[in-house]
């Protein structure tokens, strides 16, 4: 469910292929551009050196350049979203959207991406083939900030294998965090490159200044500024919340440590005790949730939410970005399901928490947020009560349901299990039983 780029690999909307899209406003360099094949390599040769001082990695091969034209690209992109392994990953994604009000019923998750990178595509590295593709014709400030965008990754790649990291499709949250890392590192060195952001970066509060231009700047693509918040948050993220990240590392450790201790959860990326800790040992990892089979239909879909897509629920309904936030702290893993049955699709989703408390508080906030997703009337609750249930009617083309929340203790660690079923099947879709959760 969280490029400056778009890359081959199965896609999630956080991290979306891997293509050069514009995000940045901020860019300093002339209008005239050099003729024929001379800026590409110009620009690798004023590049390629000041990556490698800045990260304190040299490049093992030299890069590869080549230009593509647009329709070329958007080929390029539309068999990256039609292949089956794609369209297996966002058929689950959008359903899993869908049954948490998160994406419109009627919205098409595959079309929907499509058009976004097609509107903002300017470059891709491609790690199948270790090339940096440009777009014909990109504006000098835009080809200026892919080029050096894109050396970056084909710089992470002689380290990292982004293939690698792409594979990790059975965990969503573990591939966004390292999808972070990867772009943020991207962001944040393609700004201290620009003659422009770099200085802006080293003036009091010139980060925010520059992310909020930089987030600002969307508003200005119609189809991302029409696309569902969850789309555009989690398009954001790898960018934005990466390059956060990766500017608290470098305040810590050397850059060049970076790529050797990747985060594994968006935990890791938002909140500096889970990851700096004095040793890996004492580390926040998150466990691995296991949910049984369920009792009717098959599963469509498993994967895991993480930190961040849980706040991104919690104030899509909540309309409330404290309380979003306070509701996704404390986490510790998690696993959901998309489940077909005869009578519709369910939802099943099991979360692990750091302590009763937390598990508590997400308790009562996931129920609010699906009373309200589902305009329900407030039920109130006996305190202490660790059990919730809504019955939702019928309405339109939607069969009633039956929202369950229950609040259990799972090899004595307290797990919050939410079921969104058809009312025919209810609670009954699961045996609490089979819910496993181990380090």
């Amino acid at each position: 469910m969280r490029s400056a780029s778009t890359r081959r690999r199965p896609i999630r909307v956080a991290c979306l292929l891997g293509a050069c899209v514009s995000l940045t406003t901020i860019a300093g360099c002339g209008d005239k551009r050099p003729p024929g094949e001379g800026p590409y390599a110009e620009l690798v040769a004023e590049f390629v050196p000041k990556i490698e001082k800045e990260t304190g990695l040299s490049f093992k091969t030299p890069p590869t350049i080549a230009s593509r034209t647009r329709e070329e690209v958007g080929k390029f992109v539309r068999q990256q979203l039609e292949s089956d392994r794609a369209r297996t990953q966002l058929a689950g994604q959008e359903s899993a959207y869908k049954l948490l009000g998160m994406m419109p019923d009627t919205m098409n998750l595959l079309a929907l991406l499509q058009k976004l990178l097609e509107e903002q595509i300017v470059g891709y590295y491609d790690p199948a083939t270790k090339v940096l593709y440009v777009v014909d014709g990109a504006a000098p400030a835009l080809l200026r900030q892919t080029v050096s965008h894109e050396l970056v990754h084909a710089l992470q790649d002689q380290y990292v294998k982004i293939d690698s990291v792409q594979a990790q499709v059975d965990n969503a949250d573990r591939q966004s965090a390292a999808q972070a890392v990867l772009e943020g590192q991207a962001v944040l060195l393609q700004l201290r490159m620009d003659p422009n952001a770099g200085p802006m970066l080293k003036m009091p509060g010139g980060w925010d200044r520059i992310r909020d231009a930089m987030k600002d700047a969307q508003t200005g693509m119609p189809v991302f500024s029409a696309a569902p918040r969850v789309v555009r948050e989690g398009l954001l993220f790898p960018y934005l919340g990466g390059a956060d990240f990766v500017r608290r590392f470098i305040q810590k450790r050397p850059e060049k440590e970076l790529l050797l201790d990747l985060p594994i959860s968006t935990k890791q990326i938002l909140n500096d005790a889970a990851y700096f800790t004095d040793s890996n040992a004492t580390r926040d990892l998150p466990v691995t949730v296991t949910l049984p089979a369920p009792r009717t239909g098959r599963v469509l879909y498993s994967n895991s939410v993480g930190e961040f897509e849980t706040r991104l629920l919690l104030v899509q309904h909540l309309k409330d970005e404290a309380l979003a936030r306070r509701g996704a702290s404390g986490g510790d893993g998690d696993k959901f399901a998309v489940v077909r049955t005869a009578d519709g699709d369910a939802l099943v989703w099991a979360t692990a928490w750091d302590s009763a408390v937390d598990a508590a508080d997400f308790l009562d906030l996931m129920g609010d947020a699906a009373r309200r997703r589902y305009d329900l009337a407030r039920v109130d609750f006996p305190g202490g009560a660790t059990a919730r249930q809504y019955d939702v009617p019928s309405k339109g083309a939607r069969p009633a349901r039956t929202v369950t929340l229950r609040l259990e203790r799972v090899n004595g660690q307290p797990v919050v299990l939410y079921m969104d079923s058809p009312a025919k099947i209810g609670a009954a879709l699961l045996d609490l039983a089979g819910i496993t959760v181990a380090r």
